[in-house]
């Protein structure tokens, strides 16, 4: 890498620490099978496991947890959410409530996904400011995706706009705790955290269990 490049990557990453600059991610894992049949009853499974968001707490290893809220804040089992149903995400090693709604979900023959987006806790209390509560701002978008495509099946994590939530009114007082999570504890973990759930949408722990 040429000296301007690693300049110009240096900005980057400072405008990025100051809230200015966002990232786009992409993690996938892949699975393969015999014949279209089977990797048809493999994309229902995987359909199941994608919708049945707190089950994702339970995946092996060091792991977030995962809990889902219908659209007035209730905690609820729902095996499938619904459009403007919640996600409470907590980092494990930290107590801080992160706070994601889904904003779309889409069904094809051959694919399925939601996608959710920061947000502010549902139903704050009155005398309580209402930020949003995650440490990207409500601009970042993360959708979790399974398709099939003749006998591979796919899982997909596709982050946008990773804007840091640390500028202005919307960050609260989360401003450098955001930071400090996005660009410390959550940088080194991401990518750990959605290879471990794609791997899990397609059934690669069951395929190495045989």
């Amino acid at each position: 890498m040429g000296i301007k490049k690693i300049v110009d990557k240096v900005k980057e990453e400072i405008n990025v620490l100051k809230g200015d600059e966002s990232k786009d991610k992409l993690y996938q894992n892949e699975q393969d099978y015999p014949d279209v049949a089977s990797a048809r009853t493999a994309f229902e499974e995987s359909k199941k496991k994608l919708f049945n968001v707190n089950l994702w707490s339970n995946l092996e290893g060091i792991n977030s947890t995962f809990e889902l809220y219908d659209d007035r804040g209730r905690k609820t089992t729902a095996e499938v959410p619904e459009t403007g149903y919640y996600l409470k995400i907590t980092l494990p090693g930290a107590e801080v409530e992160n706070w994601v709604q889904v904003n779309n979900i889409k069904t094809t023959e051959n694919m399925a996904e939601f996608t959710v987006q920061p947000s502010s806790k549902p139903n704050p209390p009155a005398d309580e400011e209402e930020v949003t509560e995650h440490f990207f701002t409500d601009e970042a978008t993360s959708t979790f995706r399974v398709e099939v495509q003749d006998t591979k099946l796919i899982g997909s994590e596709i982050g946008k706009n990773e804007y840091i939530n640390n500028q202005g009114e919307e960050s609260g007082d989360r401003s450098m705790l955001n930071t400090l999570i996005a660009e410390g504890g959550w940088a080194g973990f991401q990518g750990l955290q959605w290879d471990k759930l794609t791997s899990y949408l397609v059934h690669q722990e069951e395929a190495s269990a045989e």
